[in-house]
């Protein structure tokens, strides 16, 4: 997880990474979780990487075609002296851009296992609709 704290990532042909502060973060580092985005017919899916962050302390907007998440974690104890210490504490934070048009009234999220899971619904008008075509 240290290699990539506070890292941009590329954009990818669904959604551009957007360089944001993470607002009012618990820790003074904050992590770039690590992300599959997919799309189907229905609507955008995202699943992220967040282990140690609880659903209440996730915070997740969308506005004007921009999706942002924040994840607070709470620091764990730590021990005075380690034998390894490989593990980061920090909060998670990315945006995206989604260029796709997406019902916010139908908007949904869950986390499972650390992994969070949103899920963005596509505006009717930019569903793909099938065309019967008739024979003459």
């Amino acid at each position: 997880m240290a290699d990539t704290a506070v890292a941009k990532k590329p954009p990818t042909e669904l959604c551009a990474t957007k360089a944001n502060v993470a607002p009012a973060a618990t820790s003074e580092v904050t992590y770039t979780p690590r992300v599959d985005l997919f799309e189907t017919p229905e609507e955008i899916v995202l699943q992220c990487d967040m282990p140690g962050v609880k659903a209440e302390d996730v915070d997740l907007r969308f506005e004007r075609g921009t999706l942002t998440l924040h994840g607070k974690v709470t620091p764990r104890p730590q021990p005075t002296e380690y034998f390894n210490a490989e593990y980061g504490i920090g909060d998670f934070h990315r945006s995206f851009s989604i260029p796709v048009e997406i019902d916010a009234t139908k908007l949904a999220a869950e986390t499972k296992l650390g992994v969070l899971t949103v899920h963005l619904p596509k505006h009717e008008r930019v569903k793909s609709q099938k065309i019967t075509v008739k024979a003459s």
